[in-house]
């Protein structure tokens, strides 16, 4: 048997342990992975960092964080709530807000009670349009069925007032001129019977409750 010399045994161990080329083909498939993904990723960067932003709608963006989106109001009879009607009466939910926060309606008697029409919370000196509508809406034979017609909607009067004038109208049946009497500013979601059973009470010749019925208080919620 032929004897293997010891330089052809060096280059067979050289060519064993010499690495497999890589080919063509698999570059190229990579090169074009890559390319792909720095691709995207620069479109994206590019998408985002020169997207039109309006500066009013991100102004009210800002606005809006945080503000209170509902009203919880406690009364004697039982928890109101109340959605807020931010976007359609802005300075309106503000004040309320406001006076909310600084505790304006603890103690606050509903003082106007109309029945299938509106309870009405406030100073219990002031008129307000409540008993107009006595008047005057009952003879209407075709109601106005826009939203803010509709019952179980919360407003308050349209003319200027302090803290204390600040009324709280929640209507218990469609108004036909509601616009010209208050500015609507929240709807009831939950409560409604505690507002109908406000609406059952006793009341006097003027429309005053003989027993007394009361805000407790009235907190704000982002979400019920």
């Amino acid at each position: 048997m032929a004897r293997i010399k010891p330089q052809a045994l060096l280059q067979q161990s050289k060519k064993k342990k010499a690495p497999s080329r890589i080919s063509l083909t698999t570059i190229i498939l990579f090169s074009l992975i890559v390319f792909m993904v720095v691709f995207f990723i620069f479109s994206a960067y590019r998408h985002f960092s020169h997207r039109s932003v309006n500066p009013d709608e991100l102004v009210g963006e800002l606005k809006n964080i945080g503000v209170p989106k509902y009203a919880i109001i406690q009364t004697s009879k039982g928890a109101i709530a109340v959605e807020l009607f931010k976007d359609g009466s802005p300075e309106i939910v503000d004040e309320f807000i406001q006076l909310c926060q600084k505790g304006n309606f603890k103690g606050m008697q509903f003082h106007r009670v109309i029945k299938h029409y509106v309870i009405q919370a406030g100073d219990i000196h002031s008129i307000g349009p409540a008993e107009q509508w006595t008047l005057k809406g009952k003879h209407y034979s075709q109601l106005d069925r826009s939203v803010k017609h509709e019952a179980f909607m919360l407003g308050t009067s349209k003319s200027k007032h302090d803290s204390k004038g600040f009324e709280l109208y929640i209507t218990t049946a469609p108004i036909p001129d509601l616009n010209e009497k208050i500015t609507v500013f929240g709807r009831v979601t939950k409560g409604e019977e505690v507002v109908q059973e406000i609406e059952e009470v006793d009341t006097d010749e003027h429309y005053v409750p003989k027993s007394a019925i009361g805000i407790m208080d009235v907190t704000l919620e982002q979400k019920l």
